[in-house]
C-alpha cells in the first residue's frame, strides 16, 4: 500500500526555502506588527492624494512600501499554511495575515477616488513639476480609467473592509476540500487498498485497468455526493458576491467587471468560446482515440483521462524533469535559462505531496523574494508538464521584478498564464525532437494533447459554465445543487459528445476550486492560444522573436495586456489566433494517428 508522507519525512532539499522572506514565525510576528503599524503611515495622507506634486509622490512611495510589507508578510502566512493546512498555528497566520490585507485595502481605499478627482491635464502638469511622478504614468491612467466604476472614498473604504467577508467562500471551500474531505481506499488491481487524494485522483484515472479506474471514480463522486450542499451553498454565495460586487461599481455583470480589472473586452471571452464551439469535432476525434484504448465499445467518464498508448507510462524523477525543463527553455536565451537552472538549485520548489499539503499547484512569492513554487509531484509526465508551467510563472516574476519598480512588477492572470504554456509548448519540442526513447515519446505527444484537451477545451467549458451560473444568478433564478447538476452534465455532454455522461459526473463542478475566483479560468485557454503563436514566432525567426517574448515579460503591468502581447507579435482579439491553436491540436491529433 503506498501511503503519503508527513512532511517531515521528506529531504530539506525538497522544500521551498522561506528564508528570503523570514527566518521564522517570530521574525514574521514582528514583521507582521511592522506593517500594521505602518498603515498609519498611508491613512496620514487621505484627503491630500490631489494636494500638489510633492504630496502624491510621497504617497505613491509610502504606499508602495507599505504594500511590499504587507505582501511580505502575507506570501509567508499563506505558504505556511500550504505546507500543512492541518496545522492550526499556520492556519492562524494566514487568517491574521488575511485580516491585514484587507486592512490595508482598506487603508488604501482613499487613493483611487481621490485621484480620480484629477483629469489628465492635472496630471500632466504635476509631472512637469515633480519628474519622479512619471513612473506611475500607466498606473495613474489605469485608475482614471476606473472612474466610471469607483465609489466615494467612504463606499470604497467599506468594499474595502468587506474583502474578508466577500472571500469566505473560497476560504470555507479550501478547508473542505483539502483539510476536511478524505477519501475511501480502492483495492488496486493486485488488490491491495489505494488511498485517494485531492492530488492523485487524476493520476489514478489513467490506470490501465479499467474496472480500477471505475472504482476509483465512483468512489471519489460518491465522497462529493455527501458535501453537495455545503459546496452548492459555498458556490452559490461567492457568486452571489460576485453579482453584489459588481452591482456597487455600476457593472452590468459580474463578467464585465471581472474583465474591466485587466481591461479585457467582453468580446475577447466570447470569441475564445464561440471558436473552440466551432471546433469540437476535434475534441471528439480525440474521444474516439480514447475509445479505441479502452475495454470496451463505449467510451465512459473514467475512461477521459486515459492515455492514448496502451503501455505504462515512463518514471519521470524530479531531477530528470528538471533537466528536460532546462534544455527545453534554450531557445529563450541563456540568460533565461541559466536564471532557470540556478532557481531550481535555490529551493524554490516544494516539490512533493504530504500530509495535508494545499493539492494542486502554483507560483508565488513576492518583490522582496526569490519565486516560489508549490508541486505536488507524482514522478510522471504530466508532473514533469507542471513543473515547466510553474518555472513560467515564476520566471516571469522574477524578470519583471528586476525590470521594473514595484508598482508594475505584478502582471495580470491574462498575461500569466501566457508565460507559463510557453515553457509546456518548448518543452513538447524539445522532448518531440530530441529524445529516442520512443515510449517517453508517444507519451509525450499522448500529454501534449491532453494539455489542449484540458487547458484550451476544459477550460473553456468552465468558463461555460461560469458565465451562465452567474447569468442565473443574475436573472433570480437560484443555484441550487440540483440545477448546478443539470447544467454541468448539459455541457459535459456537449463538449464529450463520443461519451456516455453519467450522473456522478454531473458533480465535478464540486471539486473546482477555480470557480471561487471568477472567470479566471478562461484565460488558460487564451494563454494557451497565445503561447502557440509566440512558440512558432520564435521557432521560425529565433533570437530576434525570443527578444520580443523576454522583454513581454520584463514588461510586467507596465502596460494594458493586450497592447503588450501586440508588441510581442500576438492579437488576442482575432479569432485567428484562437483558431491556429485548435488547427495545431488537431495536426498532432493527425501525427499520433501516423505514430501509432
Amino acid at each position: 500500500m503506498s501511503s503519503v508522507p508527513e512532511r517531515g519525512d521528506i529531504d530539506e532539499a525538497y522544500k521551498w526555502d522561506l528564508d528570503s522572506l523570514f527566518a521564522s514565525d517570530e521574525a514574521w510576528q514582528t514583521a507582521f506588527e511592522q506593517a500594521r503599524d505602518s498603515l498609519d503611515d498611508l491613512r496620514a495622507y487621505e484627503g491630500r492624494a490631489a494636494e500638489d506634486a510633492a504630496t502624491l509622490t510621497e504617497l505613491l512611495e509610502t504606499y508602495e512600501q507599505v504594500m511590499r510589507q504587507v505582501a511580505n508578510v502575507g506570501a509567508y502566512a499563506r505558504m505556511r499554511r500550504d505546507e500543512d493546512t492541518r496545522d492550526d498555528d499556520a492556519q492562524a497566520l494566514a487568517t491574521r495575515a488575511q485580516s491585514l490585507g484587507s486592512e490595508a485595502a482598506s487603508a488604501a481605499s482613499f487613493i483611487e477616488p481621490e485621484l480620480q478627482q484629477l483629469d489628465r491635464e492635472d496630471i500632466e502638469q504635476m509631472q512637469e513639476e515633480k519628474p519622479a511622478l512619471e513612473a506611475y504614468d500607466h498606473y495613474i491612467d489605469d485608475i482614471l480609467r476606473m472612474k466610471p466604476h469607483t465609489r466615494s472614498a467612504e463606499v470604497e473604504n467599506l468594499l474595502a473592509e468587506l474583502g474578508e467577508v466577500t472571500g469566505a467562500s473560497g476560504e470555507i471551500y479550501n478547508m473542505l476540500a483539502n483539510a476536511d474531505m478524505e477519501f475511501p481506499a480502492v483495492d488496486d488491481p493486485d488488490g491491495e487498498p489505494q488511498p485517494i487524494t485531492l492530488n492523485n485522483f487524476t493520476t489514478l484515472q489513467k490506470n490501465p485497468d479499467r474496472a480500477f479506474r471505475q472504482r476509483v471514480y465512483e468512489t471519489f463522486y460518491d465522497e462529493w455526493e455527501d458535501v453537495r450542499n455545503t459546496v452548492g451553498t459555498s458556490y452559490r454565495n461567492s457568486v452571489k458576491a460576485d453579482e453584489k460586487l459588481a452591482a456597487a461599481r455600476d457593472y452590468d455583470s459580474s463578467r464585465e467587471a471581472s474583465l474591466d480589472g485587466p481591461n479585457i473586452p467582453t468580446e475577447v471571452y466570447d470569441t475564445l468560446v464561440d471558436t473552440v464551439r466551432d471546433n469540437l469535432d476535434k475534441l471528439h476525434r480525440h474521444g474516439d482515440l480514447k475509445r479505441t484504448v479502452t475495454d470496451g465499445e463505449d467510451l465512459k467518464m473514467w475512461d477521459l483521462y486515459v492515455p492514448l498508448v496502451t503501455e505504462e507510462s515512463p518514471e519521470v524523477s524530479y531531477e530528470d524533469a528538471c533537466e528536460y525543463v532546462t534544455e527545453a527553455v534554450a531557445p529563450l536565451g541563456e540568460a533565461y535559462q541559466s536564471r532557470l537552472a540556478e532557481g531550481l538549485d535555490s529551493q524554490w520548489v516544494d516539490v512533493y505531496e504530504t500530509k495535508g499539503k494545499q493539492s494542486g499547484a502554483y507560483s508565488g512569492g513576492t518583490y522582496d523574494s526569490q519565486p516560489y513554487i508549490l508541486m505536488n509531484y507524482q514522478d510522471d509526465v504530466e508532473s514533469m508538464y507542471t513543473l515547466a508551467h510553474e518555472l513560467g510563472h515564476s520566471m516571469h516574476s522574477e524578470l519583471a521584478s528586476e525590470a521594473q519598480p514595484y508598482v508594475y512588477a505584478d502582471y495580470t492572470i491574462f498575461i500569466a498564464e501566457i508565460a507559463s504554456t510557453v515553457n509546456e509548448t518548448l518543452l513538447t519540442h524539445h522532448l518531440l525532437e530530441t529524445v529516442e526513447d520512443e515510449q517517453l515519446r508517444r507519451h509525450v505527444l499522448n500529454q501534449y494533447l491532453e494539455r489542449f484537451r484540458s487547458t484550451l477545451y476544459r477550460q473553456t467549458m468552465f468558463a461555460e459554465f461560469e458565465q451562465r451560473t452567474h447569468e442565473m444568478s443574475e436573472a433570480g433564478k437560484p443555484l441550487t445543487p440540483d440545477r448546478l447538476d443539470e447544467l454541468y452534465q448539459e455541457l459535459k455532454g456537449d463538449y464529450y459528445e463520443p461519451a456516455e455522461v453519467d450522473d456522478r459526473i454531473a458533480r465535478e463542478w464540486m471539486r473546482i476550486p477555480h470557480f471561487y475566483r471568477a472567470f479566471y479560468v478562461f484565460q488558460y485557454a487564451t494563454g494557451i492560444s497565445a503561447a502557440v503563436a509566440l512558440v512558432e514566432n520564435i521557432r521560425d525567426h529565433g533570437e530576434p522573436a525570443a527578444e520580443r517574448y523576454r522583454n513581454f515579460l520584463e514588461s510586467g503591468s507596465r502596460g494594458y495586456p493586450l497592447e503588450l502581447l501586440d508588441d510581442a507579435g500576438v492579437d488576442m482579439t482575432d479569432a485567428a489566433t484562437v483558431q491556429s491553436a485548435l488547427d495545431v491540436y488537431g495536426e498532432y491529433l493527425d501525427e499520433f494517428e501516423r505514430l501509432v
